[in-house]
């Protein structure tokens, strides 16, 4: 039986005003990061926040605080995100790329830190109904030295980079720079599908087997999983499990406003799953496959 990988994003930048449902309080994103762990993710996914303000705030003391809050009650694959450079609301002024991963490295220092958001590119955070009035997104800034420094601590700390694919490039940038990242361990590639941003491909099979035609061709063999934002990506599960993939689901990702709960969406995922010939995976299992594709990577990089 085909195990399949479930990560929960449980939060994202978007604030109660955008996401209603999301938690944003210390007790509230430990609360549900065990409820979905508990209902079958095992990964979480999660964005600190300043219980004052009610923004993404990403201190490391923040997130050891939920971390270890839910390492207490289950075991879990449990990583944060970096600030969204660019945007006027996710602590998004543009710093140093070490002054952004900062909190990273202070959490991969005290092993907390599993895995970590390196994201190989930039692009533009439009929403179709911005470009409707006339209104201006954002660009989501990764610059190189910003990508390089997260693959950096990555290599020095045993961190599996989690490569957010917006576009086709940002696979290719991934690929190259694990190949000639010395140490790095295995990248995860997720391909971010959307429906009320502008950026990448909506969730159709067909754009999934593009995404994976390219993936074959530069990184054949390591895991991806579908996610994106703005969008529900529960129909193309079944798509994703067929082709031995893996699954993001929560409120980060889905349009705004939505009613149901992370933990609906993880069962859901689950029940999805399981009518599609596969089984979800423990965090166990997962490090194990990690491991496996670090040797993967290895022998790829001596290749080269």
């Amino acid at each position: 039986m085909t195990k399949v990988w479930i990560e929960a994003a449980i939060n994202g930048p978007w604030g109660k005003a955008r996401q209603p449902g999301i938690p944003v309080t210390t007790s509230t994103i430990i609360a549900d990061g065990i409820a979905c762990a508990k209902a079958g993710a095992a990964i979480i996914h999660l964005h600190a926040y300043d219980e004052t303000t009610g923004q993404q705030k990403d201190d490391w003391r923040l997130y050891a605080a939920v971390i270890e809050g839910i390492r207490a009650k289950c075991d879990a694959i449990v990583y944060p995100t970096i600030p969204i450079a660019g945007s006027s609301y996710a602590n998004g002024a543009m710093t140093t790329a070490r002054e952004r991963y900062a909190h990273i490295e202070e959490l991969a220092k005290r092993g907390l830190a599993e895995w970590a958001v390196v994201d190989p590119g930039s692009c533009n955070f439009t929403r179709f109904e911005e470009v409707a009035r006339g209104e201006p997104g954002f660009v989501y800034q990764n610059p190189d030295d910003h990508f390089y420094e997260g693959m950096r601590i990555c290599a020095e700390h045993d961190v599996h980079p989690s490569y957010a694919i917006y576009e086709p490039g940002f696979t290719r940038m991934g690929a190259a720079s694990a190949r000639a990242t010395v140490r790095t361990p295995s990248p995860i590639y997720r391909f971010m599908f959307a429906d009320t941003f502008t950026f990448g491909f909506p969730p159709k099979p067909a754009y999934l087997d593009a995404h994976l035609a390219l993936l074959r061709e530069v990184a054949d063999g390591y895991p991806w999983m579908i996610g994106g934002l703005g969008v529900d990506i529960r129909p193309l599960i079944p798509s994703a499990v067929q082709r031995e993939g893996h699954v993001r689901v929560g409120l980060e990702d889905m349009p705004w406003g939505a009613s149901q709960t992370n933990r609906a969406l993880v069962e859901e995922a689950v029940e999805i799953i399981r009518k599609t010939g596969g089984e979800p995976a423990s965090a166990t299992e997962i490090r194990e496959a990690m491991k496996a594709s670090d040797v993967l990577h290895q022998r790829g990089r001596a290749a080269v």
